[in-house]
Parts: C-alpha cells; sequence; structure tokens
C-alpha cells in the first residue's frame, strides 16, 4: 500500500454508522484467496456486498453510493472514514486493511476498535484514530447536516477536531508507529535507517 507520510490530514468524511462492522463486511471472504496486492483490486473489494446488490448495481441507499459520499477519495475528500464501535471485528484477515487503504481512506474514527484489526490498518499506513462514544454522535450529526464539514487530524498533536464546531479530542497512538507513520517508514525501513546503529552496536559486542 501506498506510503505517504503523515502530518496534518483535514478532509471531507464517509460516515459509515455500523456498530461491530467485522472484516467479512469490509471485505468478503471470496477476495481473499486472490495473489494480488493491487491496491485498486482490494480498494474495489471494500464493502463490496453492502455496495453492490446480487447483480453488480449499486444500492442506492448505502451510504458511499449516495452523491455526498460517492466520489472517490482525493486530497482533502473522504480521506478520513468515520465508523460505528468496534470497527474491524471478527476475522482477523489483513485483506480488510488493504481494502481500506487501496480505497484510499488514510484515517478512520471509531469509539473502539478490535485490536488486529487496528496494528493491520497502522501497518497499511492507515491511522485508526479512537475518540469518545459522544465526541463520534458528534461527528456524525455534522456529517448528517453538512456532507461537505471537515474534520482535522493532527498527527503531530495527536488530535482530532471536528472543523465544523471546533471540538477536539486527543487520541492516543504507539510511539513507534507514530514515528513511522510520520516518516512514511514501514518496519523493513524502519530498521534500513537504523543500519549505521545497529552495526555501531554490534561492533561493540
Amino acid at each position: 500500500m501506498a506510503k505517504q507520510k503523515f502530518n496534518i490530514i483535514c478532509s471531507t468524511c464517509i460516515p459509515i454508522a455500523i456498530d461491530n462492522c467485522n472484516t467479512d463486511l469490509i471485505i468478503p471472504a471470496r477476495y481473499l484467496a486472490s495473489t494480488t496486492r493491487d491496491p485498486k483490486f482490494f480498494g474495489d473489494a471494500f464493502m463490496h456486498d453492502l455496495r453492490y446488490d446480487a447483480e453488480g448495481r449499486p444500492v442506492e441507499d448505502f451510504v458511499m453510493n449516495k452523491p455526498d459520499f460517492s466520489e472517490a477519495p482525493h486530497e482533502g475528500v473522504h480521506e478520513i472514514i468515520v465508523g460505528g464501535d468496534n470497527w474491524g471485528s471478527g476475522s482477523s484477515r489483513e485483506h480488510a486493511a488493504w481494502a481500506i487503504a487501496g480505497y484510499g481512506v488514510r484515517v478512520v474514527i471509531s469509539s473502539s476498535f478490535a485490536d488486529i484489526h487496528r496494528n493491520n490498518l497502522l501497518n497499511c499506513f492507515v491511522l485508526p484514530v479512537v475518540v469518545s462514544s459522544e465526541f463520534q454522535q458528534e461527528l456524525f450529526d455534522t456529517i448528517a447536516a453538512d456532507a461537505q464539514a471537515k474534520v482535522e487530524v493532527n498527527v503531530p498533536e495527536q488530535t482530532v477536531t471536528n472543523r465544523a464546531t471546533g471540538h477536539s479530542e486527543h487520541f492516543d497512538i504507539n510511539g513507534y508507529k507514530k514515528y513511522c507513520l510520520m516518516n512514511a517508514l514501514d518496519d523493513i525501513d524502519f530498521l534500513l535507517e537504523s543500519k549505521n546503529k545497529i552495526e555501531d552496536f554490534e561492533s561493540q559486542r
């Protein structure tokens, strides 16, 4: 998946108000057999069985097919999902994180995440942000009133702000993962960046 440096993301949001949105909803199991790592393949499969009916026709009343939210994510537009409680429950399939990243989403905001899915998101350069249930509901209400409302996620300061109301909350992130996201490093990149330090340490042993 694309490695992009994280700093401040300010974007409109896709509201997916489904509690316990499990990984089988995020990407149906039949896609797991694929050996490709093409981001578009998995992005097209994101929420597929809610987005499309059995004949492949868009389901009109599903949020991602509504005119306000159907535009594909790009800078400042739909880079953030506001999800329901317990996002990413169920199977631990990393394909669910691939699908979200492949669709173009950079941040998922929820009141809670399944632990394995949360880590998979971080490994795919998607930031999971945990907020209070009250702030989560405020975001849903704001987006319902104005689909163009923007949310700002400040990674250095670890804050998420509803630009419409000015309300803000702090979120937690592992220091190592924060460093990696801010510098567009995966685990291998981080080791390579530290190569000289590792070699110096080994030379002194």
